[in-house]
């Protein structure tokens, strides 16, 4: 009665649902559809100018994270229909965002002070792919809407001596190839964000995902052979429903074979909606409970054999803290809130966001402990 409603959300998606009810609503629209709602909004009143002088909101927007990092949506919703996921059936599937719009807000972001760029999708990979890779003009040059046309576009903010761009949420494709020579040439970060579910072709055909374990392996020691510092991090899940004992060793035979750098684990649980929920007999808890400890136990010993390599060697790392004990920092094999941190014991004048170089004097399976350097 008061004035006009825009109904957005995952409700949303079910347009034809709302209006039959409330016939009278302005807009209805999906998840994450920023556009939507903001020209729904802009189609009564239109959007001002911004003035530096008066509003309290910059034009780069308003960002969550510290000042020195920030994270990069490219796309939303997936093409996958993996069994233990419902976020199709809330998200859609894939829509990428306008490769212009990404590089400007990238662009926008570094002016404001980022350091470090984290791009994020449900999958980093496939991104373009509904558009069909289209090329679009993108900060005055023609970008191709696709992973690699967005990540040599995003290389050419910096580079990693000055400015960071970590790869998230990257599916096993054989298209990930194209950029691994960006990551030798210091265009972005050598790191890869691969979230690889199992090891065993049946519970991979069961989950819907990737299966060819043997192509996965050899694509990771291709890609090592070309960037020796490269840095896989994965995420697994062990008890999925139907698991058994040899189907789980052949996940540890597989984590002694790739000796990722970094790894998650979770054990699998029913979630509302998930087809994976049917389509065999539950792991008991005890058994999941088990598998999960057996598997962190022996990535442990790799990731802590990894690390030792480390002491002594002198790399970049970026400071996301400083107190009256030093600085906490991360290198470029740690992404922020997931993996491991760089401790530096003689930090205390650092500053946050500030990029320095450090020699590594300890280690254990996750963690740095290091001192800054003087380079001559």
């Amino acid at each position: 009665e008061n004035g006009k409603v825009i109904v957005t959300g995952c409700l949303g998606a079910n347009a034809d649902k709302i209006t039959e009810i409330h016939p009278k609503v302005m807009a209805v629209s999906g998840p994450a559809a920023y556009e939507e709602v903001l020209s729904a909004v802009h189609s009564v009143i239109l959007p001002p100018e911004h003035n530096p002088f008066i509003d309290l909101v910059p034009p780069q927007g308003i960002k969550l994270t510290p000042k020195h990092f920030a994270y990069l949506k490219i796309s939303e919703g997936c093409n996958h229909r993996c069994t233990f996921c419902i976020i199709p059936s809330m998200r859609g599937d894939l829509t990428s965002r306008s490769v212009a719009e990404v590089l400007t807000e990238a662009k926008r972001l570094k002016e404001a002070g980022v350091k470090e760029l984290l791009v994020v999708s449900q999958d980093t990979a496939a991104y373009g792919v509904d558009v069909k890779y289209k090329t679009d003009f993108a900060e005055g040059r023609p970008t191709k809407t696709s992973m690699f046309g967005l990540s040599e576009a995003l290389g050419e903010l910096g580079g990693v001596d000055e400015f960071w761009v970590r790869m998230h949420y990257v599916y096993p494709y054989p298209n990930v190839e194209s950029i691994i020579p960006l990551m030798a040439e210091g265009k972005v970060l050598p790191y890869l964000d691969m979230p690889l579910q199992h090891a065993h072709p049946r519970v991979l055909k069961a989950m819907k995902r990737p299966g060819n374990v043997e192509k996965t392996l050899e694509r990771i020691n291709k890609w090592r052979e070309q960037v020796p510092d490269l840095v896989i991090r994965s995420t697994f899940i062990v008890g999925f429903p139907g698991e058994t004992e040899e189907e789980f060793q052949v996940l540890i035979d597989f984590l002694n074979e790739a000796r990722l750098d970094r790894v998650g684990c979770f054990q699998y649980s029913p979630v509302e909606g998930a087809t994976a929920n049917e389509i065999a007999e539950q792991v008991p808890d005890e058994i999941k409970q088990q598998r999960f400890e057996r598997f962190m136990e022996t990535q442990q010993v790799i990731s802590a054999e990894k690390m030792q390599q480390k002491v002594g060697k002198t790399i970049q790392v970026l400071v996301d803290e400083v107190d009256s004990e030093g600085a906490i920092a991360r290198s470029r094999a740690d992404a922020p809130e997931i993996d491991g941190l760089v401790y530096i014991t003689n930090g205390q004048n650092l500053k946050p966001g500030q990029f320095v170089m450090v020699k590594i004097k300890e280690a254990d399976e996750y963690d740095l402990w290091a001192e800054t350097v003087v380079l001559s």
